[in-house]
C-alpha cells in the first residue's frame, strides 16, 4: 500500500506541477516567452560620396567641339552645309592660318610630322575627301581662349 500511497502522491505532485507551469506561460506575453537577444551593434563605416568629376578644361571643350565639327565638315551631303560649318569652326581659330601639324611617326619621344598646313587648308581637304581620319592629339589656346595651333594623330 505504501507504494501505492507513494505513486499517487507523485502523480498528483506532477499534475500540480503541470497545471502550475501552464498557468504560469498563459500568465506571460509571448513576446518576453520568445524574446530574441539583442544583436550585437554593428559599426557603420560612413562612406564618402565619391568625388565629383573635374569640370573639364577649355581645352578638353575645345577638342571635343573640334571633333564634332570635323566630322561634320566629312560627312556634310553637300558643299554649302559644309561650307557653313567650316565658317563656324573658323571662329573657334585665332585666325585662318592657324597651323595644324599632323603626326605621322613617333619614336623616343621624337615626332615626326606630315607638311604642316593650316585649318582653312585642313578643313577644305576634309570637305573634299570626306573622311577624318585623324583626331586630336594636341590642342594650344591662346589668351583669347581662341585656338593658337593644333596636332592631329592618325586614328
Amino acid at each position: 500500500m505504501k507504494q501505492k500511497l507513494f505513486s499517487i502522491s507523485v502523480n498528483r505532485s506532477l499534475l500540480i506541477a503541470a497545471v502550475a507551469m501552464l498557468a504560469m506561460g498563459a500568465c506571460k506575453s509571448k513576446k518576453k516567452a520568445v524574446q530574441e537577444p539583442t544583436p550585437a551593434p554593428v559599426e557603420q563605416v560612413e562612406e564618402t560620396p565619391p568625388p565629383a568629376p573635374a569640370a573639364p578644361s577649355a581645352e578638353e571643350v575645345a577638342a571635343e567641339k573640334l571633333e564634332n565639327y570635323f566630322n561634320s565638315v566629312a560627312a556634310s551631303g553637300n558643299a554649302s552645309m559644309a561650307n557653313q560649318t567650316i565658317q563656324e569652326t573658323l571662329s573657334m581659330f585665332s585666325n585662318q592660318e592657324t597651323p595644324v601639324l599632323i603626326v605621322i611617326h613617333e619614336e623616343n619621344g621624337i615626332k615626326d610630322y606630315d607638311e604642316p598646313t593650316t585649318i582653312k587648308k585642313y578643313l577644305e581637304y576634309l570637305k573634299d575627301t570626306k573622311k577624318n581620319l585623324n583626331y586630336i592629339s594636341d590642342i594650344r589656346m591662346d589668351a583669347n581662349g581662341k585656338v593658337s595651333e593644333l596636332e592631329l594623330r592618325r586614328k
